[in-house]
């Protein structure tokens, strides 16, 4: 049940077999339903997860009572609140699951030991890091220089399997605007 991980891993850092060993015991698997939350507002999120398979989505409510999607977890993706589990804070956003999910879960009080029987792991995290912290950096030209339709438009183009996998109204957080302004969209095609 470990390989998804562990290849994932090998993409970035080579493992030798007793290290696979080592990191299948510092994990664990969890099976998560669909709309089952991982952690919500206010409570400390204490782990790192990896999705094998499904999707989880990490939102925050706005002012005016709308939910605003920061960030998917696909396939092969690891999500969390880093500022809740670095910090030791009450997070400011809620982990659920979009579809019924399998996952890898890191929790925090076993990281750093499992750094210490595996260190190029620390490598293979930064590599992740600076992966998501690109991704978002992109995200965030996407955000202001393209109008919500081009916004659409790109994202469409790549990940066109991901649109049909999440609701629409999703998608509509996710890109800043409304489910109608979506749809409108989608109806020029």
């Amino acid at each position: 049940m470990i390989a998804p991980l562990l290849s994932h891993i090998q993409k970035y850092v080579p493992l030798t077999h007793e290290e696979q060993e080592v990191i299948a015991q510092y994990v664990q698997c969890l099976t998560v339903k669909n709309k089952q939350y991982l952690f919500t507002e206010g409570a400390p999120c204490s782990a790192q997860y990896f999705v094998i398979e499904g999707c989880l989505r990490m939102y925050f409510i706005k002012e005016n009572g709308v939910e605003q999607i920061i960030q998917f977890g696909i396939d092969n993706w690891w999500i969390s609140d880093y500022t809740s589990l670095t910090l030791n804070k009450p997070s400011q956003f809620y982990l659920q699951a979009v579809q019924p999910s399998k996952l890898f879960v890191l929790k925090k009080d076993k990281q750093e030991a499992l750094f210490e029987h595996v260190p190029k792991l620390e490598s293979y995290f930064r590599r992740i890091y600076q992966r998501a912290y690109a991704a978002a950096q992109t995200r965030q030209i996407y955000f202001s220089d393209l109008s919500g339709e081009e916004k659409y438009h790109h994202f469409a183009t790549r990940f066109p399997d991901f649109i049909q996998r999440i609701p629409q109204y999703m998608l509509a957080s996710y890109l800043g605007f409304t489910p109608e302004f979506l749809s409108k969209i989608r109806a020029k095609k």
